[in-house]
């Protein structure tokens, strides 16, 4: 696809991909989209704290309403969030307006249906065939009024509702001492409203956004400063979300950072310990540590693995009756909650493993021994396929036979930047950055 990525449209704000004039044809497309579902277009709205999000939103705005459609307004509120009031308002369609991890400078589109789930590639096909031809199938009713522009008052108070009683329905609320890195995104609100009824009155990072600041040395890509508060503070745990809060990090007692994979294990563990862990499944991406699968091998715990995307672990959870999931990076999916990745739920159901369990996290998690990794982003100029590139097949090809068994190479493209990721897994951590190094070199040189 042309426009989609990894997760929705995604580029610098102004730039080919993202620019007012595609999100006011995506406002457009989603109301298409849903009278081919024969769904009424109400469309729920949301956004990050970036200071091109009015624009967007604007420009969103005037499409869904040029075609026919309502545009329900949320403000600023975590995506899954979004998720929970496209099902709460019984909505045809939600729309964020966010770039997730990345900086200020970018900005995107996520696209959700009416149960609140991602779009599945179909469709986001469908949808880009109408921006970029604008002939999308079952095309807006050229007769049908104008509607309205609402604003939808209490949505974060809704979500913040909805994620406390869920959790108290689940378990029990607990003394731990909070550390919550907010990104300046957000979660700035809704995060600590919701860890402030669970915990003690949580310390708060980067809670003032200004537009520019979200993600800016803060936030799940950045974990320094609050490994460091946990350590001053003396704290149980830090939790650390992303621009628009589908994602977490945690760093334990003693300053260690855990990834998706540490969480995901914790919370597996406590789910089969309680009989709730259905079909006796996780679902995860490639991009998944080795250590990780076979600790959960240990638990008698079955895992399946996708493409990389939550909404590919989503819709692989669906087919197999999966109730947890996620990414390496910190999408946690848990669908007693929602169909799409939550870092606030991943975070209270970390919370509610340590008061099960009675440990602390940093023994919770050392129980997962992970081998060492190294991921690498290279810039590229173009993003031609790789496997009709010789040179680069001829290297991994290379690198992997000289790794030993359990080893492995992944090199794939970001579905949202101009990035090349390479990742090499194996035991020896100094064998692995010299293999790592020469797959670098060749992509540099032949994309670079």
């Amino acid at each position: 696809m042309k426009l989609f990525g990894t997760d929705g449209i995604r580029d610098l704000a102004g730039g080919e991909k993202m620019n007012p004039e595609i999100a006011m044809k995506f406002g457009k497309a989603m109301v298409a989209h849903c009278r081919k579902k024969k769904i009424s277009p109400d469309i729920i709205i949301a956004r990050d704290t970036r200071e091109s999000g009015p624009e967007f939103e604007e420009a969103v705005i005037s499409g869904i309403l040029s075609a026919g459609g309502n545009a329900i307004l949320t403000g600023v509120i975590p995506t899954p969030g979004l998720s929970y009031l496209v099902r709460e308002q019984k909505a045809g369609a939600g729309i964020v307006i966010s770039a997730s991890h990345n900086q200020f400078e970018y900005n995107g589109l996520k696209p959700f249906g009416s149960g609140g789930e991602k779009l599945n590639d179909k469709e986001e096909l469908e949808l880009e065939r109408y921006i970029l031809e604008g002939n999308f199938s079952g095309e807006t009713n050229k007769d049908f009024a104008p509607r309205k522009k609402i604003i939808l008052s209490g949505a974060k108070e809704k979500y913040i509702n909805f994620l406390l009683e869920k959790f108290f329905s689940h378990f029990e609320t607990s003394n731990l001492k909070l550390v919550l890195d907010c990104a300046n995104g957000a979660t700035y609100e809704v995060a600590p409203a919701v860890f402030g009824r669970v915990s003690e009155a949580p310390i708060l990072l980067y809670t003032s956004p200004d537009g520019r600041n979200i993600n800016d040395k803060c936030g799940s890509q950045y974990p320094e400063k609050l490994k460091e508060e946990v350590l001053k503070r003396g704290a149980d745990m830090g939790l650390a979300f992303d621009g628009d809060g589908d994602r977490v990090i945690a760093i334990d007692e003693k300053g260690r950072e855990l990834t998706g994979d540490h969480i995901i294990y914790i919370i597996a563990k406590m789910l089969k310990a309680k009989g709730e862990l259905k079909n006796n499944l996780v679902v995860t991406t490639v991009m998944s540590n080795l250590g990780f699968v076979e600790s959960l091998k240990k638990l008698g715990i079955r895992h399946i693995t996708t493409a990389v995307g939550d909404r590919q672990v989503f819709f692989e959870m669906k087919k197999r009756g999966a109730i947890l999931g996620g990414e390496e990076s910190g999408h946690i999916i848990f669908s007693d909650f929602h169909p799409a990745g939550d870092g606030i739920v991943g975070g209270l159901m970390l919370i509610a493993a340590i008061k099960y369990f009675g440990k602390s996290l940093s023994k919770l998690a050392g129980e997962i021994t992970l081998l060492p990794k190294l991921l690498v982003n290279v810039k590229v100029k173009s993003k031609p396929e790789l496997d009709t590139i010789p040179e680069i097949q001829n290297i991994i090809k290379e690198v992997e036979d000289k790794l030993g068994n359990g080893d492995r190479v992944l090199v794939r493209y970001s579905g949202t930047e101009n990035l090349c990721r390479i990742m090499v897994e194996g035991k020896d951590r100094k064998e692995i950055a010299k293999y790592a190094q020469r797959i670098i070199d060749v992509i540099r040189k032949q994309l670079s």
